[in-house]
C-alpha cells in the first residue's frame, strides 16, 4: 500500500501539472522533484512524473517512471494502461497488449472514467481485440489442417488462450463436492444406458400425450419465487407457464398420481441410476418451454449429480449452452451434462418444446461416497431444521 501524499507535494503537482499545460517540461519536472522531496515514495508522484517525460518525448524514462509507481502499487490502472501505451509506442502493440489485458480487467466502468482515460482504455480493447485475431490465426496457420479435426475442448481453449471466451467452473448453489471433474457434456460411452433411453422416444411421448389433462398430468410454472423473494434473472419467467413442468419425481418424492398416467416411463426410469437422496433427489419431470423463449444463464444446486435430457418434441429449432458450448436439441438424442456449470436455453421455434429432464448420480462417486453425500445432507437438514 502507498504511502500518505504529503499537501505539500500535492501542490507542487498542481503546480507541476499547470506548467505541464503551458508546454514547459523541464519547469514541471523540477516541481515534481519538489514533490519527491517532500512525501514519501508515492505512485502519484511517479506518474506526474510519467507524464512529464512521455510529453517530452522520453518514453524510456516514461516508462522507468511507470514502473516505480507500480512497484507501489500494483493495481494503479492509470499506471497500468499508461505502461501499455509506452509499450506500444517502444515496441509495438503485440509487445503492449498483456499490459492492456491487465489495466482492463480492473477498469472502472466506462461512465466513470474521464473521457481522456476512456479515449485510452478503449484503444487498449482495440488493440487486444487485434491480437487476439492475430494470436488465433497464427496457431492456426502454424497447426494447419489437423485443427478442423480437433476435439472441442482444444477449440474452446484456443478461444480462452486468446480472450473470446473464458474458463468456466462449477458454481454449485447449495453443496459442493470437491475433485469431481468440471466437464460441461459427458461422453456418451460413460452412461451405457442412454440408447434404451433413446430408444423409448416414442413411447415417452405418448404416455406425456395421455397424461396431459388427466390427474397429475398438467404443467405448472417452473420457477415459483414468493412474493418479496430476491428473483434476480428469473424475474421474467417466476410463476409463468412460458416455462413449465410436469413432475414424475421432485425433491426425492415419488408423485404417483404422475407415474401412474405414464407407467411405461416409470419402469424405464426405475432401472436407470437415478440420484436418489431422501428429501433431496431425484427430481424428474418433462419441461415445456413456450416458443421463442429463452431460460436464462444459471447453475444447479451440486455436483454429486449430473443432469440427463431427452428431447420428446422439438417442432423447430431449440438450442442449449453449458459453459462455452453450445449444441442444438435433436429429437430422441439425449445427452449428460454437469448442470453446476453455467448453462441456458433456448426455443427459436414457433411452437413449445418439450424435453424429458432427470437428475443421476455423477459416475465419479462410489457407492461409498453416495451414501455418505445423502446422510451429510440430511444432517444438515436436521441441524437447520429445514
Amino acid at each position: 500500500m502507498s504511502s500518505q501524499l504529503h499537501p505539500a507535494a500535492a501542490q507542487f503537482l498542481a503546480q507541476a501539472s499547470q506548467t505541464l499545460r503551458r508546454g514547459n517540461f523541464k519547469e514541471a519536472l523540477a516541481l515534481i522533484a519538489q514533490a519527491e522531496a517532500a512525501t514519501p515514495p508515492h505512485p502519484e508522484v511517479f506518474m506526474a512524473r510519467a507524464v512529464s517525460l512521455r510529453m517530452a518525448g522520453d518514453l524510456v524514462q516514461s516508462l522507468a517512471a511507470i514502473e516505480l509507481a507500480l512497484q507501489l502499487d500494483p493495481y494503479h490502472f492509470f499506471a497500468l494502461l499508461s505502461k501499455g501505451a509506452a509499450l506500444e509506442s517502444l515496441s509495438g502493440p503485440k509487445a503492449a497488449a498483456e499490459t492492456y489485458r491487465n489495466a482492463l480487467k480492473i477498469a472502472p466502468p466506462d461512465h466513470l472514467m474521464p473521457p481522456a482515460i476512456l479515449a485510452q482504455a478503449r484503444h487498449a480493447r482495440d488493440v487486444m481485440e487485434a491480437d487476439r485475431k492475430a494470436i488465433a490465426e497464427f496457431v492456426e496457420a502454424r497447426v494447419g489442417s489437423a485443427i478442423k479435426d480437433a476435439p472441442f475442448r482444444f477449440h474452446e481453449s484456443l478461444q480462452i488462450l486468446t480472450g473470446k471466451a473464458k474458463p468456466f467452473v462449477q458454481e454449485p448453489l447449495y453443496f459442493h463436492y470437491p475433485q469431481l471433474p468440471a466437464i460441461t457434456f459427458y461422453p456418451r460411452d460413460m452412461f451405457p444406458w442412454l440408447p434404451k433411453l433413446e430408444a423409448a422416444t416414442d413411447m415417452i411421448r405418448e404416455e406425456l400425450s395421455q397424461a396431459l389433462g388427466t390427474i397429475g398430468g398438467s404443467f405448472k410454472p417452473y420457477i415459483q419465487y414468493p412474493t418479496g423473494a430476491p428473483v434476480n434473472q428469473w424475474a421474467e419467467l417466476n410463476h409463468s407457464e412460458r416455462w413449465s413442468s410436469l413432475f414424475l419425481w421432485k425433491d426425492g418424492i415419488r408423485r404417483d398420481d404422475a407415474c401412474a398416467v405414464c407407467p411405461g416411463t416409470s419402469a424405464l426410469l426405475n432401472d436407470l441410476p437415478l440420484a436418489h437422496q431422501q428429501s433431496f433427489g431425484p427430481t424428474v419431470m418433462f419441461s415445456r418451454l413456450d416458443p421463442h423463449t429463452a431460460i436464462p444463464a444459471h447453475t444447479g444446486s451440486s455436483n454429486v449429480r449430473l443432469i440427463a435430457h431427452l428431447p420428446l418434441v422439438l417442432p423447430g429449432p431449440a438450442r442449449f449452452r453449458v459453459g462455452n458450448e453450445t449444441r442444438p436439441w435433436k429429437l430422441g438424442e439425449g445427452w449428460v451434462f454437469d448442470d453446476t456449470i453455467e448453462h441456458e436455453a433456448w426455443n427459436d421455434a414457433d411452437e413449445a418444446r418439450i424435453v424429458l429432464i432427470f437428475d443421476v448420480w455423477n459416475p465419479f462417486l462410489s457407492d461409498q461416497e453416495r451414501d455418505l453425500v445423502t446422510q451429510l445432507m440430511l444432517a444438515r437438514r436436521e441441524f437447520y431444521g429445514s
